[in-house]
């Protein structure tokens, strides 16, 4: 595995002030573990939490999702929080909004894995064929896109990966260990172990 580094060294290093106050520090974490706005998949109740930053125009993102799947069905007592963050363009946009968007309509995580598994890159015609796949009411879809909530809270993911250092995706997070890149469901399993 590629450690990156720890998270508390990646945020004391990153912000602005050369040692933040812990507020700061606290209002991160709270940011990347504890998002009332981004989606969770997994056990919400879980008592451990692993995050991962994705994109649906990611290849390796894409090649991950059979492993975080198979890893949070051996591990039924993980909650893995998404961060929605569109890196690859416009259509990576429209996806992300689109499966925040989802989730009013209690489908994100079909659609989510819908999108992740769809063969070429995700943008409006084929997102929107997605959405018909996992019975998404697109013209509803489409409409609650729209809102400022769904705007805000991509910005505020690309924000909260700019101000950690985010190297890119899919980059994923447990504990104070961050790692970037593609991992197997052993290499999942051991950030958890390492993070706890």
């Amino acid at each position: 595995m590629r450690r990156l580094a720890a998270l508390a060294l990646m945020l004391t290093c990153l912000l602005p002030a050369a040692a933040p106050a812990a507020d700061d520090t606290q209002s991160l974490k709270q940011a990347v573990f504890n998002d009332p706005g981004a989606p969770v998949l997994g056990n919400p109740q879980g008592r451990v939490t692993l995050v991962e930053f994705s994109d649906y125009n990611c290849g390796f993102c894409r090649k991950a999702m059979p492993e975080v799947a198979a890893f949070l069905a051996e591990h039924p007592d993980v909650r893995l929080v998404i961060h929605e963050t569109p890196i690859f363009g416009e259509g990576s946009r429209y996806a992300a909004m689109a499966a925040l968007a989802a989730d009013r309509q209690g489908k994100y995580p079909a659609f989510h894995r819908t999108l992740m598994q769809m063969r070429g890159r995700a943008e409006r015609a084929s997102v929107l064929r997605a959405a018909r796949a996992v019975g998404l009411d697109t013209d509803r879809l489409e409409r609650d896109m729209q809102a400022p909530e769904i705007t805000a809270r991509i910005e505020a993911t690309l924000d909260l990966a700019d101000r950690i250092g985010l190297m890119g995706t899919p980059s994923f997070v447990a504990g104070d260990q961050a790692i970037f890149g593609y991992l197997s469901r052993e290499d999942l399993a051991a950030l958890v172990a390492d993070g706890s």
